[in-house]
């Protein structure tokens, strides 16, 4: 690294999180290494597809963000967790090709809502920052974890799982062609600086209460108002939205509950395995002995498998679910947008109406003096229906090409994620019978 925070190629692989498993390769005869276990379902990174994007080489726009090293800074309440944010990219926008820099979970949160503060009244769809977790940060903060020295790493699931949301929001905001030029998310990834303090971001400050009571107001909105839609392009594209949120939020569910399941079921197979290793040592028949000693060993590595299949049930099926449950709230967001441009612009339309009648009681009185700030007033309005209009129209054209991109992006991630599970559920079956097949020689050699 030299002096700029830039790395080389060597660097850059070794500051990547370790998988905490070696894969299983399904297509390998082997029969070595048995007793690793399979890696972590940790998804790669997601491949953006960026065009039109100015970069330094005749191919295509590529960037690629990791995020990295949790470390906790600090002590006590004052404390807090700070992540490794490694870019690669060839994209002309940022000085440097390969960079790193450190950033805290609030500046994760600030850059959301700089990007949501630009981009969702245009009718852009921002990728959702990660949720607090109050009671884990808690934990992390009155932990008795060292500083942020090298090498130093704090091994809690719930971390793990936020630093893998934060890279997976990072990749989908670098996967948009417009986002990922946008100033602020450059300089989050680029400048060495420390950033502003997002304060907006805590959840009890007193800007968290007052955001806790517009979304109550924006909730009572999206009941109360009903827009009277004249595009049946939308009126189809936000019952859909709706149909395909609750279901991924019962697949949701129904994964977390197969999580638990699968977890409980390697609790009891470990159990298993230490009965039947305690029975092996008392009992006299030699030949039984053995098998059940045999029997205890491949309990205690089906434990491990098991344990390994509630990861990637967790990781690669029920993460991508939570993410997209995530972005179909965005769409939402921006649907709703979308109506309150609308009553903008008929609230505009009930002035102008007011004040056209307002010009023509004057007239009616022969109120000249009046007449001219009266018509002041209505060429004002006039104008305010046009812009509201051309926003309108402008809202809804990108809210058709951002859905578009959307559903492309969608249908790539789902077609990686369920390849990844398939293989990864093959490869735990494939090492099971292995494992039950090198035991059935030792069973029939009972005397």
């Amino acid at each position: 690294m030299d002096t700029n925070g830039t790395m080389d190629h060597s660097e850059t692989e070794k500051s990547r999180a370790q998988p905490a498993f070696d894969n299983v390769d399904i297509t390998s005869p082997d029969d070595e290494n048995e007793n690793d276990i399979f890696e972590s379902a940790i998804q790669e990174p997601l491949s953006p597809v960026l065009e039109d994007v100015p970069t330094d080489e005749a191919g295509d726009a590529f960037i690629e963000i990791s995020v990295s090293d949790p470390q906790k800074v600090g002590d006590g309440m004052g404390s807090y967790l700070a992540y490794k944010v490694s870019t690669k990219t060839n994209i002309l926008k940022f000085k440097k090709r390969q960079f790193f820099t450190m950033r805290r979970f609030s500046d994760f949160l600030g850059l959301h809502d700089l990007l949501v503060s630009k981009y969702l009244r245009m009718g852009r769809i921002i990728p959702p920052a990660p949720e607090k977790n109050i009671i884990g940060t808690t934990k992390v903060k009155m932990g008795s974890q060292p500083q942020a020295d090298p090498g130093t790493g704090v091994n809690l699931e719930w971390i793990e799982n936020r630093r893998a949301s934060l890279e997976r929001f990072l990749n989908r905001v670098a996967q948009h062609p417009v986002l990922c030029l946008d100033t602020d998310f450059v300089n989050f990834l680029e400048s060495d600086q420390e950033l502003p303090r997002s304060v907006n971001t805590a959840a009890l400050s007193g800007a968290g209460v007052m955001r806790l009571f517009n979304k109550v107001g924006e909730t009572v909105n999206k009941i109360t108002y009903k827009m009277d839609e004249n595009d049946p392009w939308f009126n189809d594209k936000i019952n859909e939205v709706e149909t395909i949120d609750a279901n991924m939020q019962k697949l949701h569910s129904a994964i977390k509950a197969l999580v638990t399941h699968r977890k409980e079921l390697a609790t009891l197979t470990g159990g298993v395995a230490k009965s039947a290793a305690l029975l092996s040592t008392c009992e006299e028949h030699t030949g039984l002995s053995q098998a059940l000693s045999q029997l205890a060993d491949v309990e205690e590595k089906v434990e491990l498998l098991r344990s390994e299949q509630a990861n990637s049930d967790l990781y690669i099926l029920s993460e991508t679910i939570k993410d997209y449950i995530g972005l179909f709230g965005a769409i939402k967001d921006v649907f709703h947008e979308r109506v309150k441009v609308f009553q903008n612009w008929q609230h505009a339309q009930m002035q102008l109406t007011k004040k056209r009648e307002n010009k023509a009681k004057l007239e009616l009185q022969e109120r000249r003096d009046k007449l001219e700030f009266a018509q002041k007033e209505v060429e004002e309005w006039e104008g305010k229906v046009q812009r509201c209009q051309k926003e309108f129209d402008n809202i809804s054209s990108e809210i058709k090409k951002e859905m578009e991109r959307f559903e492309l992006a969608r249908a790539r991630d789902f077609k990686s994620t369920i390849i990844k599970y398939l293989e990864d559920q093959m490869a735990h079956q494939q090492q099971q019978m292995k494992y039950w097949e090198a035991i059935v020689p030792v069973a029939r050699d009972i005397a």
